[in-house]
């Protein structure tokens, strides 16, 4: 607020900067807050708003968007992530492993450059936990955009195991060989979510997001021993930490990966992408 008016605000003005988060559904994002204190902590004059654009409007609403003049970058969400990649001029080296993306940045070029976050993310909550991965056994469940970018940023790690599951046979049989590619040292596992040996649980999936009280598979009673994740990050104690909570494991909230990748995505966006940075 400024010393001379009441009627008005500090933080956005007519040379403000925009970012944007793109998603259907989107009142479960908590990017606009963090980003944006991100943004205004670096001395940027810059915010980052929700974008509600509807699953069948995108491919019509997105390159229309890219056109405004003072959009410097987007942030992707359920189920963007992947459909986003066309959007841009050129991919991270993590994009291109994963094929999806959950930022696009406008370039000193003028070109939209795309990378994704969200394994790192995760990656450093656990870390921030005290949760070691490197040796360990892994249940990873759901494997869209997030989900895959996950399990690339796990292998990295180079745990003892990581088993994988998702609805899409497909999907799972093209992460497996991803993952058996970048730790050859991992056991590399495709079934169905099991708790039995495991060290770590992490789910990827949307189910239990907002208002849904469902967990993302029958889930039984869980030994103390295991360390429960989830990436959805509203609510934030979600149906699965809940049950988990309830058993005696630790857990690691969807918020804490959103805080470890936060970051990177506005040294990303300050830096003007892959090709231009």
């Amino acid at each position: 607020m400024t010393a001379a008016s009441t009627d008005q605000v500090a933080f956005v003005n007519g040379r403000t900067r925009v970012y944007g988060i793109v998603g259907d559904p989107i009142a479960q994002v908590r990017s606009p807050e963090m980003v944006t204190w991100e943004l205004q902590r670096r001395g940027l004059d810059a915010v980052l708003v929700p974008l509600h654009v509807r699953a069948d409007d995108f491919d019509d609403v997105m390159p229309r968007l890219l056109r405004v003049a003072n959009l410097d970058g987007l942030v992707f969400t359920i189920p963007f992530k992947q459909r986003a990649c066309a959007l841009a001029a050129t991919l991270g080296p993590q994009a291109r492993a994963i094929g999806a993306i959950n930022a696009l940045g406008r370039g000193t070029d003028g070109r939209w450059h795309g990378e994704i976050f969200d394994g790192l993310g995760c990656v450093e909550a656990l870390r921030r936990a005290g949760v070691p991965l490197t040796g360990a056994r892994a249940m990873l469940v759901g494997l869209g955009g997030a989900g895959t970018a996950i399990a690339a940023a796990l292998a990295a790690e180079r745990p003892a195991l990581l088993r994988i599951f998702d609805l899409d046979a497909a999907r799972c049989e093209r992460t497996a060989a991803m993952l058996r590619a970048a730790s050859p040292d991992t056991e590399v596992m495709v079934g169905p979510p099991v708790v039995d040996g495991m060290d770590v649980l992490l789910n990827a999936t949307p189910v239990g997001m907002l208002d849904d009280a469902r967990l993302p598979f029958e889930v039984p009673r869980l030994p103390a021993s295991l360390v429960v994740f989830d990436a959805i990050v509203m609510p934030e104690r979600t149906p699965l930490l809940a049950h988990a909570e309830s058993c005696g494991c630790r857990t690691v909230r969807g918020r804490e990966m959103m805080r470890g990748q936060i970051a990177r995505i506005v040294d990303f966006f300050e830096a003007g992408g892959p090709a231009s940075g």
